[in-house]
């Protein structure tokens, strides 16, 4: 075992733990970055070194255009994610992150013969079930920041701050694209144990579409609802963390 971390551009690991036995790769929402799970690491064991994923356009990654595509992003945080596969590993990931984890874990394992030792998906349908909404990424402005406000996701003040939402708009929209593009195809089960939370008061995210997370997962599966809408990753972070700490118990 090194007594380093590796490190580049694509991930994170705020408090580095070289000698922990796992590794947990977070992935954020649309909008949001790797400061998301800046405090992660303070709710879990130090035998957990959290390592948040920074997509291209924001943080360490301001430089680069953020992508539109959920192929070619999951191919470039795969290609990035490998110097850090040297022991065992889990994902986690919220909303569009857990879109992302899932098509993460699926090209993990074909590509690399690679499986995490958990997959967590947080509030996100299954990705078999068809969006209820039309595409939004590409809606006029106006309407596009009604559709934010709407999601409850971008703070008030930011939505108001026209100059910031210039400024922020472009990432948005090319969130949003790598979600209103994905087309999903059936590639078999996964053989990772599966836990799915979701937020008792989303208005975004059924009970019966995570639940539908059961079909892609042929090993151990559990469902777990939390106090809070959408984005219950924040308000309920500490039920979440002792949720985590349980089922990432290693041998």
């Amino acid at each position: 075992m090194t007594n380093k971390s590796p490190s580049n551009s694509w991930i994170t690991c705020f408090q580095p733990h070289p000698q922990a036995k796992l590794r947990l790769f977070c992935l954020p929402y649309a909008g949001g970055n790797a400061m998301i799970y800046r405090t992660w690491a303070n709710g879990l064991p130090e035998t957990v070194e959290v390592c948040a994923v920074e997509l291209a356009g924001r943080g360490k990654q301001i430089q680069l255009p953020p992508m539109t595509r959920l192929e070619t992003l999951v191919s470039e945080i795969a290609a990035n994610l490998i110097p850090f596969l040297d022991k065992p590993f889990a994902i986690f990931g919220h909303s569009m992150g857990a879109l992302i984890s899932f098509e993460l874990t699926r090209l993990l394992g074909s590509k690399y013969g690679l499986s995490p030792l958990h997959l967590f998906i947080s509030a996100r349908r299954a990705p078999q079930i068809p969006s209820r909404k039309p595409p939004i990424y590409n809606l006029p402005e106006a309407e596009f920041l009604e559709e934010l406000r709407l999601l409850n996701g971008t703070p008030k003040a930011v939505l108001e701050n026209k100059e910031l939402m210039q400024l922020f708009l472009p990432l948005l929209r090319a969130d949003f694209a790598v979600l209103d593009t994905y087309v999903y195809s059936h590639q078999g089960t996964l053989d990772c144990p599966m836990t799915v939370f979701g937020g008792l008061q989303d208005q975004e995210v059924s009970y019966d579409e995570l639940l539908a997370w059961k079909e892609q997962a042929i090993a151990s599966f559990s469902l777990q609802m939390i106090e809070g809408d959408h984005f219950f990753i924040h308000s309920a972070k500490s039920v979440l963390l002792q949720s985590l700490e349980k089922q990432l118990q290693i041998p």
